[in-house]
């Protein structure tokens, strides 16, 4: 499947904005579907199968979550691709949409160009039916999902998370190429970080774009998870030009390290998605 055969099913109920993607798209070399209700969104995803769907959240019948469970639910649609358009990023919807296997998310309003990439980088992992990060090259999605799955069966386990917030606010203002240059060096901090501690023999994944998840021995997590955190929010204005810095200019939405982590014995889970939703709660 090439980029320029891959059929995209847009679910936006925002006719200038549908109309907006299915031009751009177009142009792009993509086959576009665009529909403006959830229930013909269902029908179309099943009917012609897309390569990737972009989902608005908020629709005027069923909303994009239920769209979402549906294409997931079915046999033909389960593995597609999926990019939730929202106008809010709160974590219950982060979590919801994490339920529900969502590929990605973008805020409204949107860069067109991020948009592109985020389109782009999930086809090329479905096209290629890669499991690691395209910027990272750590493992992603099922990969981490197994590793996940082993903590349902095992009794001496620990979790570390690491989450960097605002990375959309940094690549607005300083462009893709920053922002992914940001993401690597990150990953290899933790890295460093986990081979100082004597665990680089561990598993480090991604649980999204921008989350990492550590699974390391109990003992480890929490001088782990201190050292990563304090290792990374030392760097963090390290990633901003000097200008910016040395003008003490005050910059919105600056780049935040959240970090924590979960040891076995703590609780008893059923399923992988509780051990996320849990990380995702004990974030600071």
């Amino acid at each position: 499947m090439s980029e320029a055969k891959s059929k995209i099913l847009i679910v936006e109920d925002d006719l200038d904005v549908a109309d907006m993607l299915n031009a751009y798209f177009r142009v792009q070399g993509y086959e576009v579907i665009t529909v403006n209700w959830g229930e013909d969104g269902v029908r179309a995803a099943t009917t012609t199968r897309p390569d990737l769907v972009i989902l608005d959240i908020r629709l005027p019948d069923i909303d994009g979550y239920e769209v979402a469970r549906r294409l997931r639910s079915d046999r033909k649609t389960k593995t597609v691709p999926i990019i939730f358009l929202t106008e809010k990023r709160d974590r219950a919807d982060r979590l919801r949409g994490l339920e529900l296997g969502a590929d990605d998310y973008i805020t409204k309003p949107f860069d067109i160009q991020e948009l592109r990439l985020r389109v782009r980088n999930a086809l090329r992992r479905a096209s290629q039916d890669t499991l690691t990060n395209p910027v990272t090259g750590l493992p992603e999605g099922e990969i981490v999902n197994e590793r996940l799955a082993e903590c349902l069966h095992k009794s001496n386990w620990a979790l570390v998370l690491v989450a960097l917030l605002n990375l959309d606010a940094f690549r607005e203002n300083y462009g893709f190429v920053a922002a992914d240059d940001v993401m690597r060096a990150v990953s290899l901090m933790i890295q460093n970080a986990m081979r100082e501690a004597g665990t680089l023999e561990n598993f480090l994944g991604h649980l999204s774009p921008t989350e990492f998840v550590l699974m390391v021995e109990p003992g480890t997590a929490g001088i782990l998870d201190e050292l990563v955190h304090a290792r990374l929010e030392q760097s963090l204005d390290g990633f901003y030009p000097i200008k910016d810095l040395s003008q003490n200019q005050t910059l919105p939405n600056r780049l935040v390290i959240q970090s924590a982590h979960l040891v076995s014995g703590e609780r008893s889970f059923v399923a992988v998605d509780e051990i996320k939703a849990e990380l995702f709660q004990r974030q600071k």
